[in-house]
């Protein structure tokens, strides 16, 4: 079984909330990631969602933009971050999710691409350019033995297309916030947020997280109810910075924050 759907049945076996967060792979280097990965796991960490870097990545805001553009400007490519995910493998099996943008994987090879994931341990992708309708070159492939799931990204304006992108879907599914990029804050979250999360757990056969916009626990803890679980990025890699990337400040983030989503019973 998957990475994701180990850990995804073992939180639903327990009652709890999935903790997930992003981080930009060779921030500040790839070394360095390996260790804010493997610091988010001893701390509770479910799921990593890691960025590609991408010279143009159009649905990221700001910070991830610099953090994107400052691992480019550091040597960090596609081909190195399999290196660092066989390295990460020999003693961490916490599920990772790559976040990139179509170009990489055509660029690489799309049958290429899913077989190196499979080797490399990477459990899931996320490609937020990628359209379903346009997704079947890449979809071809992903029935290759130990291949990563094609995660659903969905929108609050996805209305009638969230069946279509839910059907045969694994892993989970990552439900956006607001309209635009990361980065924003709670206030600018979709207005009907509590209905379209609803709305998408009623279709959904796998687990509904939400993401984009995320703080701290009190930014979802309204939509608690609503959903399995929570993705952080922007607001981490911020902390990452004002600490000098200090691994202790990491783990305190991410052990409060999975302990806020599953208080004692």
């Amino acid at each position: 079984m998957n990475r994701i759907e180990e850990r995804m049945n073992a939180l639903k076996s327990k009652g709890e909330k999935a903790f997930i967060t992003y981080v930009t792979a060779g921030l500040p280097s790839l070394k360095d990631t390996i260790s804010i990965i493997k610091a988010q796991d001893e701390a509770g960490v479910d799921v990593i969602e890691l960025g590609v870097p991408f010279s143009d990545p159009i649905a990221d805001g700001p910070v991830i933009q610099a953090a994107s553009l400052e691992a480019i400007n550091n040597g960090t490519n596609i081909d190195k971050i399999f290196e660092m995910m066989k390295e990460l493998r020999k003693d961490c099996q916490v599920p990772v999710v790559f976040m990139l943008y179509y170009n990489t994987v055509n660029h690489f090879g799309i049958k290429r691409f899913v077989e190196t994931c499979a080797e490399c341990g990477v459990d899931g992708i996320i490609v937020p350019d990628l359209p379903y309708e346009e997704s079947f070159e890449l979809r071809e492939f992903l029935d290759l033995p130990g291949a990563p799931f094609l995660l659903p990204l969905i929108a609050p304006i996805s209305g009638d297309r969230i069946p279509m992108l839910l059907e045969n879907a694994r892993g989970f599914a990552y439900c956006i916030s607001s309209m635009g990029v990361t980065g924003q804050d709670a206030n600018e979250f979709y207005k009907n947020t509590t209905a379209y999360l609803d709305n998408v757990r009623k279709i959904s056969q796998i687990p509904v997280m939400m993401g984009f916009g995320i703080k701290e626990f009190k930014d979802v803890e309204p939509y608690i109810d609503h959903v399995d679980g929570c993705i952080v990025g922007t607001h981490l890699i911020n902390i990452m910075r004002e600490t000098n990337y200090s691994l202790d400040a990491i783990r305190d983030y991410v052990s409060g924050f999975k302990r806020a989503l599953n208080p004692a019973k």
